[in-house]
């Protein structure tokens, strides 16, 4: 189960602000070393789709000459 509630900015630092001193270094802690890890949906795939390999660019690049050499015509 996931619950999911609106807080405001404000509200944010004033419930931070009441926390016990060690629950506080906890959050500071957790927020310096926060990594930059993907979170949305979206980078999320795009991290995890496929790649081309070294054949399959080879291989575009040789199509792409293809056209040129023809469109010159």
């Amino acid at each position: 189960m996931q619950l999911q509630i609106d807080i405001g900015f404000e509200q944010l630092v004033s419930l931070a602000k009441k926390l016990p001193s060690n629950q506080w270094n906890k959050l500071k802690n957790e927020v310096e070393n926060k990594t930059d890890s993907p979170t949305s949906d979206i980078e999320l795939f795009l991290l995890s789709a496929p790649t081309f390999n070294k054949k399959q660019l080879d291989e575009i690049e040789k199509s792409r000459q293809s056209i040129s050499e023809w469109r010159r015509k």
